[in-house]
């Protein structure tokens, strides 16, 4: 597990770099990379999981804007 300050300091990095992931998504993130899961299938997991987000999102407001 993390410590708190090294996930202050991932939290930095993660701002720093406009990542948008809160503290609690990045303890998960790396709970399950420590847990063996490959970080490149998350990264790719996160990504698909916000274009979807974002579809879903536009999509809504085109619906409420007919």
């Amino acid at each position: 597990p993390q410590s708190d300050a090294a996930m202050n300091i991932l939290h930095n990095i993660s701002q720093i770099l406009d990542t948008g992931l809160d503290k609690e998504t990045l303890r998960i993130l790396t709970g399950l990379i420590e847990a063996g899961v490959n970080p490149e299938a998350l990264a790719l997991i996160v990504k698909e999981l916000r274009r979807e987000g974002a579809a879903a999102a536009a999509a809504a407001a085109g619906a409420t804007s007919q």
